[in-house]
């Protein structure tokens, strides 16, 4: 891999916790997350938190004292149970009994890693599924706390070997999360090690302890393969979400795939090894036989789960479909909105989050904001429409500037820069996670340059060559624009080795200077919001990206 000696304070790659919508917050699964996503890596995942001594006693979840479903909001022994057993799949979850966000984030994540709908309910499949791929493990913790030694080798066991195994995974290792470290995780570390241009002595230090925490996105496997957002064939060369659903589900009927969603040769062998052994005929091609196999027998996770998709333009559709309704439409609505961005659990309930993704979507398309799905909402969806002229410059572009400069000086870890995760919906110190994109956001979200929020590099980018959210790919760059790195090469920014700031000077050659946030102090010291001096032609790749 080409590592950019920026790498080690510029090239940390925006990972994505929450937030896909200027509304709600959400999730992706990344490369290798049981393998992905979120998705997602929760703030209690990061801060390595360990069980509350005020929790509820553990109940067996399929004991007649547990409800069905267990869902958001309920406290209990049952939930004790739950955050137990995802923490014995690395979830690094706070066990306290209490349903909260970083538990139903915890469970999506699992759900969409074993192949089951992701509806953040815990209904009679996804408990089956956590007592058969159970075990235990010690509760993760932060590699970069004072619990855990300096060195962590091999040999060594406890929450510290959970943390780095959770890690470890999360780059597409397939080594089990037991907390021992044993030979297969310390084959994992010198190939990670070499992979990252790190010294290959299988000793987890400060450097590796960096780059372990440095992780990059997957896409969202929040998508259904039969809805209208994927294509009628996937096949070998495509990514993104459907990919990295594809990956998941094959994973849940035996294949051993890193959840990467990107369709390459190791995917193609196992869609043909599947095909073959469900009497398909074995062409590499995920066209509608493959999915309706690939979807046979797989319980939707919650209580009833999602309904299979139904295209809105059916017959079997609403004219209106609006909030309170549950069904397959909805679940066809919700697999579209995501692939725009939206980031939603694909359960089939129109719900608030829902209603809000719906009216984000309409007010960024021009559409009447009633939070109706209706003919046009419908044809904007599957891309029928053109989408509304740009605003012309000024106003809030004109502002990015302006608003991002004010912020040079900020350090990493203050109040102040934690304070940008709130334009993504996180709430985690900046001194845990990469946080360029995060700080893109904020800034778009001060000024209302764009609706768009996310904290992947990769994000911005693919919404830029789309044409969404006011955004776009431009060669002439001017004060105020995006800029994308890609360290790595490749443009294609999802290589784990991303950046991404705000242009502030160019000088009408090949230079040009940039505010970035989560980058390295000219003067020596902590990360934070700094001017940085670029280039077009320093060997990665460059994207300017417009907002207007």
């Amino acid at each position: 891999m080409k590592t950019s000696p920026l790498r080690a304070h510029d090239g940390k790659t925006s990972i994505r916790h929450r937030g896909a919508t200027s509304t709600r917050p959400g999730w992706r699964v990344r490369t290798g997350v049981f393998a992905a996503t979120t998705a997602l890596l929760s703030a209690g995942t990061l801060l390595g938190a360990g069980p509350a001594s005020a929790a509820p006693a553990a109940v067996k979840l399929t004991s007649s004292s547990c409800p069905g479903v267990i869902q958001k909001g309920q406290t209990s022994g049952c939930v004790t149970e739950l955050q137990n057993l995802l923490n014995a799949h690395g979830a690094g979850l706070l066990v306290d009994g209490i349903f909260g966000a970083n538990t139903l984030y915890a469970v999506r994540e699992y759900q969409a890693s074993t192949a089951i709908a992701v509806d953040g309910q815990v209904g009679p499949q996804t408990k089956s599924k956590l007592y058969a791929t159970g075990g235990s493990s010690p509760a993760p913790i932060n590699l970069t706390s004072s619990s855990c030694p300096a060195n962590i080798v091999q040999g060594n066991k406890g929450g510290c070997v959970t943390e780095l195994q959770r890690l470890l995974r999360h780059f597409g290792y397939s080594i089990d999360v037991d907390g021992e470290f044993g030979p297969a995780t310390d084959s994992a570390v010198r190939s990670f090690q070499s992979a990252h241009g790190l010294s290959v002595d299988g000793q987890v230090g400060t450097n590796t302890k960096r780059e372990l925490y440095d992780t990059d996105e997957s896409p969202s496997t929040a998508l259904d393969l039969r809805s209208g957002s994927c294509p009628s064939n996937i096949v070998e060369g495509q990514s993104g979400g459907c990919v990295a659903t594809l990956q998941a589900l094959l994973n849940g009927k035996g294949q051993h795939l890193d959840v990467d969603g990107e369709f390459g040769p190791l995917t193609l062998a196992a869609v043909k090894s599947y095909q073959s052994s469900a009497g398909l005929s074995a062409d590499g091609e995920v066209g509608p036989n493959t999915k309706a196999a690939l979807y046979a027998n797989i319980s939707t996770g919650g209580g009833s789960g999602a309904p299979a998709p139904v295209n809105l333009n059916s017959s079997s559709c609403p004219s209106n479909i609006v909030k309170g309704q549950r069904s397959g439409c909805v679940t066809e609505l919700q697999s579209l909105l995501n692939h725009h961005g939206a980031d939603l659990a694909v359960d089939g309930d129109f719900g608030p989050l829902t209603d809000s993704a719906v009216r984000d979507f309409q007010a960024e398309k021009g559409l009447s904001v009633d939070g109706q799905v209706g003919p046009n909402t419908k044809a904007a969806l599957y891309g029928a429409v053109t989408p509304p002229s740009s605003p012309p410059s000024g106003g809030g572009y004109g502002k990015i500037l302006t608003v991002a400069a004010a912020e040079v000086g900020t350090v990493e870890g203050s109040a102040r820069a934690n304070s940008y995760g709130s334009a993504v919906g996180l709430s985690l110190s900046t001194s845990n996670y990469a946080w360029c994109a995060t700080f893109v956001s904020w800034v778009a979200k001060q000024t209302g340059a764009s609706s768009y929020r996310n904290s992947y590099v990769s994000g911005w980018v693919k919404q830029a060559r789309a044409g969404n959210y006011h955004l776009s790919v431009t060669t002439n760059p001017q004060p105020g624009d995006i800029v994308a790195f890609d360290w790595n090469g490749g443009n294609n920014y999802t290589g784990g080795q991303e950046h991404i700031g705000i242009v502030r000077t160019v000088s009408g050659g090949s230079g040009f200077t940039t505010v970035e946030g989560n980058t390295g102090n000219p003067n020596g010291g902590s990360d934070g919001v700094y001017v940085k001096t670029r280039s077009t032609n320093s060997g990665y790749d460059v994207t300017f990206i417009r907002v207007r």
